[in-house]
């Protein structure tokens, strides 16, 4: 990370904690619901397949910025699918970084060719090893290490959704992410359940265990981008909800936190691991504010 960009978050970090602001840093821009993949545990893929046209994606990220966002994610459906004319992927990534976003990330399921240096991270759907990823994604793995051994940089970050069908495998998703040259690191969820994916979600008990597995690859060296000091809150959903530093749009619709808002009694079951960490962040809890420190000058 750079200096610049550091201070910057520094800057913000203080005057929310002082003055309980909530303003917007973190933004995601939905550039459409299209998929390639049907996941086991996936709601919001292929509702419209509607790929939304530049012009508004550009709206959308100028509008994003003037209200102080400076962390900009791309998400889909499949982010690597959209296009418009000329402009793909690449261009919208360009033209963030020309806009003033100071990081900008890609989400993918991994399953195109991964060429796209200019992002500062792409967050990779891997959700187990070849068995459990196959039986939530389809027959993808095998295409996704092939993608990943051909990629163009080193700026991938496994992106794990742990549910109940892949919870044993949180070990060989860090393995993967310590082994493979392009992988910097591992992220992970809890599965949010969506009403018609409820039975994928984990018990609390369930959760301790996965928590307690993700400390002991940690202490081993697993490059995880989570911090372990909000494990408890999302053990027991006791973090705040929602997070007012994070937005999402999609087609011109604006949403605080994320797409889930509007669901009733969905919030209080969140398993986003991001959500707790920046909510307990701007609540200024002094061991996230450290660990965050340490985590994301190590993996950004």
């Amino acid at each position: 990370m750079r200096l610049s960009s550091f201070i910057y978050f520094a800057k913000f970090g203080v005057r929310t904690i002082l003055f309980r602001k909530k303003d917007p840093i973190l933004g995601t821009v939905i550039l459409t619901d299209q998929c390639n993949l049907s996941c086991r545990h996936c709601s919001v893929n292929n509702i419209t397949s509607v790929i939304y046209p530049y012009n508004q994606i550009q709206n959308e990220m100028k509008q994003l910025h003037d209200r102080g966002v400076r962390i900009l994610f791309f998400c889909g459906g499949e982010t690597f699918l959209w296009r418009d004319g000329e402009k793909n992927l690449r261009d919208l990534v360009r033209e963030a970084k020309q806009m003033g976003f100071l990081i900008v990330n890609v989400v993918t399921n991994g399953t195109f060719p991964i060429d796209l240096p200019e992002a500062d991270l792409i967050l990779l759907s891997l959700d187990g090893d070849k068995k459990h990823h196959n039986k939530i994604r389809g027959d993808t793995y095998d295409t996704i290490m092939e993608n990943i051994k051909n990629a163009s940089a080193d700026n991938i970050c496994f992106y794990m959704a742990i549910n109940r069908i892949n919870k044993s495998c949180i070990k060989d998703v860090c393995r993967a992410a310590r082994d493979l040259s392009n992988v910097r690191a591992v992220s992970f969820n809890f599965h949010t359940p969506y009403p018609d994916t409820k039975e994928l979600a984990l018990s609390r008990e369930e959760k301790a265990k996965c928590c307690r597995i993700i400390t002991r690859m940690m202490k081993k060296g697993a490059p995880v981008f989570n911090l372990k000091s909000a494990f408890p809150y999302l053990i027991t959903n006791s973090f705040p909800t929602p997070c007012y530093q994070c937005v999402v749009i999609e087609n011109g619709r604006l949403s605080t936190c994320g797409r889930c808002i509007d669901l009733p009694g969905l919030c209080e079951k969140c398993g986003y691991f991001f959500v707790a960490e920046y909510t307990l962040l701007f609540r200024g809890n002094i061991k996230i504010i450290f660990e965050m420190l340490r985590t994301y000058l190590k993996y950004i």
